[in-house]
């Protein structure tokens, strides 16, 4: 059954109705859309089920592997393939447990015809070293494009593991890095650290802390955006073989008190944020909006959402999916702690919040 309620939008162009869509979910974490208005959706205990246009969901998908759901960990990030239409093929990230210790791992697999299994699920990608950790996974897959076209590669986030922040400046290892592979888990050529002694391939940019939100904006930029630790929440323009500085620069502060590396915010050769939080709001997700479904005025603007203050940011740039933030505004404050959000085919906002009875949720124009 869907529920509808209006929910207040500070300083918004308009208002927007929250439509709950389906609710029960177990701590839903990813949401990825499927032919005939369905939903892919993802719960961090491990399971992963469709959800139906009328908000009926269904029963767990068979065939996932065996997921380490402590803590942060769990089953997180899911995209369906660019030419899912015709290969039925979806790409997922989970918490892959080793022997007293985990990572962050990379899958894909082939959705049955009949929607009730994944077939063909494999590995493509696993982080290194597994490390003994429940915090900072990172997550978030994004397909890669080259002149608006997909170019044949997965971005994939990952976290610096909350106890190796140190690694996250360090090329010998995947954690705190954003990573670039193949769709069958091979190293593409024009990786930017192909080649170069004791790096790993894989690294697509480096320096980071906990990357929860990844999108391409519609001119195909890639950004992101990572959790600070005590504020310094960051977006990000994340470009092949750049630095963005963790743990050396920063705006936030360590937990029990005492500023990051003294207090540095900026240092050459270190990327500086294109915005960021203090306070933290503990963001994650993230989408661009390129339809004018809520009005030209929000055409181009950037949603990130809030798992602290339980709100779904709209943020408008200095030009249209380029320049920095210059205002930012709260909508559907109250809704619950917002895990994903994601422009779906019919050109709205969905949204889903990570609590036990997670909801999947549409914003509908006021």
């Amino acid at each position: 059954m869907i529920a509808t309620a209006v929910l207040p939008a500070a300083a918004a162009a308009q208002s927007v109705r929250a439509q709950t869509l389906a609710s029960g979910l177990a701590n839903p974490w990813a949401l990825a859309f499927l032919p005939g208005g369905r939903f892919l959706v993802t719960e961090r205990p491990g399971t992963m089920r469709i959800v139906q246009a009328d908000g009926q969901a269904g029963k767990p998908l068979a065939g996932l592997p065996e997921v380490d759901d402590g803590g942060q960990g769990g089953l997180l990030d899911v995209v369906p393939d660019s030419d899912f239409s015709r290969n039925r093929t979806v790409y997922f990230c989970f918490s892959e447990p080793g022997t007293f210790s985990n990572s962050s791992a990379l899958a894909r697999a082939t959705l049955s015809a009949d929607d009730t299994r994944l077939e063909n699920v494999k590995v493509i990608f696993s982080q290194k070293p597994k490390v003994r950790s429940s915090a900072h996974f990172g997550g978030r897959i994004t397909e890669a494009q080259a002149g608006g076209k997909p170019d044949g590669t997965l971005l994939l986030t990952l976290g610096d593991r909350f106890s190796r922040r140190d690694d996250a400046q360090k090329l010998d290892n995947h954690i705190g890095k954003i990573v670039r592979i193949n769709k069958d888990g091979t190293v593409p050529k024009d990786n930017p650290f192909v080649g170069r002694a004791g790096a790993r391939p894989e690294i697509w940019s480096y320096g980071h802390r906990n990357v929860q939100g990844a999108a391409l904006a519609p001119d195909g930029t890639y950004w992101t955006h990572e959790h600070g630790p005590q504020g310094g929440d960051e977006i990000n323009l994340a470009q092949a073989g750049r630095n963005y500085g963790w743990p050396v620069i920063g705006y936030g502060e360590n937990y029990g008190g005492g500023a990051i590396n003294g207090g540095l915010r900026a240092q050459a050769g270190l990327e500086p944020p294109l915005h960021y939080w203090v306070p933290s709001i503990a963001p994650s997700g993230m989408a661009f909006l390129n339809s004018e479904r809520y009005g030209a005025a929000w055409r181009g603007n950037l949603f990130v959402g809030s798992l602290k203050f339980g709100y779904l940011a709209r943020l408008e740039l200095a030009e249209p999916f380029k320049g920095k933030v210059v205002r930012e505004h709260k909508l559907i404050e109250g809704a619950g702690r917002i895990r994903d959000v994601r422009q779906g085919p019919d050109g709205l906002l969905y949204v889903l919040t990570d609590s036990g009875d997670g909801k999947l949720i549409r914003l509908v124009p006021g």
